[in-house]
């Protein structure tokens, strides 16, 4: 028997056109619990929902493929409530006020609760979010949006303090297998029938935890292994599966929350010293398109901010790690940030030079333009020499040490100090000469 017949013989037929991922849908919280662990974590919840028939507004935020819109499908039909959907991306403020007028007079005349499941609520903009709030606010609707972004970046505070946040974890290996073997045995195989034991692996490590991704993938696998005659059928090879999915694509979006995310593993990483984990965090941003030059621009900031003069050949690096992406690009310049990655990685560290202008920043903020000792001023012109600007300067190179005690900060500001050296890398010279000199008399 052919794979898909053993799917029409359970009236999948009349949607055999609509992608598996939507066919397996979990239609019940016992089918969520049973697959994923999902309804486990939000027990708290689905009791709560259960003991009071009160559903608040949520925030579903979690990677696809997640279970958010199935969750929210079967909360809808815990509490028996129309559910509406719609999603961000095509419905404008003049649709939304209308589904939230609707909502209104069916709480009014029927007493019926209205859900507005609102897909990828995060690409609202503000003037469409503040349509929503006087719905939520008087209990017209119930409303569930779904996003992939850190909702306290996307959304605006008003409607982010009228719902409950719920977080959605990628699904675990476990969870996938799981999901994976529901939906063979749907077909009437087995999964040592379908794939090899590398391919089956393989499959589940290219999903990211995303069991839309993994039904999608094992619907290609299966289209592939009914092409041959029954006779000649044999488990997919790792090779052949990943010929025909074409390749791995990571999961990134250059102006999201992977974006921030990712960048600030990779500085923290570099920060922290290990090479290996900067690395790995530098070709996953290479991997998801990140713009090389952007990579490049904030390793020339951590090699003064966290390196400074710890090794002052770090910026120096840096800087040439920024010529070369942009003299060479991509490909090649990725060598070029893997080596100043791993040379800032390994260096030695100080924020002492970062410090030291915050401190006088913050100096300069609180005491304002300070005068400047007459003998620091300019006297280029013959009434600055009649007032006395420069008249008392001491050139340091007239001593045989190239130093020469003096006070070059205002009055005021006499024997603060700004900048202290760190016992790290040459900045332990520094700290050394530094000493040296303000022994000298």
């Amino acid at each position: 028997m052919d794979l898909f017949e053993t799917a029409e013989s359970e009236n999948l037929d009349s949607s055999k056109f609509v992608p598996l991922a939507e066919r397996l849908r979990p239609q019940s919280f016992c089918d969520l619990i049973s697959t994923t662990g999902l309804a486990k974590r939000q027990a708290l919840l689905l009791k709560q929902l259960r003991e009071t028939n009160f559903l608040p507004n949520l925030i579903l935020w979690g990677p696809p493929g997640t279970g958010k819109t199935t969750f929210a499908r079967l909360l809808s039909h815990e509490v028996k409530a129309q559910f509406i959907s719609c999603s961000a991306v095509d419905t404008g403020a003049k649709e939304l006020r209308q589904i939230g007028l609707e909502a209104h007079e069916r709480r009014i005349h029927f007493q019926e609760k209205t859900v507005v499941f609102v897909d990828e609520i995060h690409r609202l903009n503000r003037g469409q979010q503040d349509v929503l709030l006087p719905f939520t606010e008087a209990g017209d609707i119930a409303l569930i949006g779904a996003t992939t972004e850190n909702p306290s970046y996307e959304l605006n505070a008003a409607l982010l303090s009228r719902a409950q946040v719920l977080i959605f974890e990628p699904l675990s290996e476990p969870e996938l297998l799981t999901i994976l073997n529901r939906a063979i045995e749907r077909c009437g195989l087995t999964l040592e029938q379908l794939l090899r034991p590398e391919a089956q692996a393989q499959l589940i490590e290219i999903a990211y935890g995303d069991a839309r991704r993994l039904l999608n993938s094992l619907e290609i696998a299966m289209h592939l292994y009914s092409q041959n005659p029954c006779e000649d059928r044999s488990p997919l090879s790792s090779e052949l599966l990943e010929s025909a999915l074409g390749g791995r694509n990571l999961r990134y979006d250059k102006a999201s929350e992977q974006h921030y995310d990712t960048i600030s593993a990779f500085i923290k990483s570099v920060r922290g010293s290990d090479p290996d984990a900067a690395v790995y965090y530098l070709a996953r941003m290479l991997e998801g398109g990140e713009d090389p030059i952007f990579i490049a621009r904030r390793l020339v900031i951590l090699a003064s901010e966290d390196i400074g003069n710890a090794d002052p050949r770090a910026l120096q690096v840096a800087v040439a790690g920024l010529q070369a992406v942009e003299l060479i690009g991509l490909p090649e310049c990725r060598i070029s940030l893997s080596q100043v990655t791993t040379y800032l990685a390994t260096a030695p560290k100080s924020n002492r030079a970062y410090l030291a202008i915050q401190v006088a920043s913050q100096y300069v903020q609180k005491t304002g333009p300070l005068p400047i000792p007459l003998s620091l001023r300019s006297s280029k012109t013959p009434l600055n020499k009649n007032m006395g600007y420069g008249a008392e300067y001491k050139y340091s190179h007239n001593s045989e040490k190239g130093f020469i005690k003096q006070d070059f900060l205002p009055d005021s500001a006499k024997g603060k100090r700004f900048y202290e050296p760190s016992e790290h890398g040459f900045e332990k010279t520094i700290r050394t000469y530094l000493e040296w000199l303000r022994s000298e008399s």
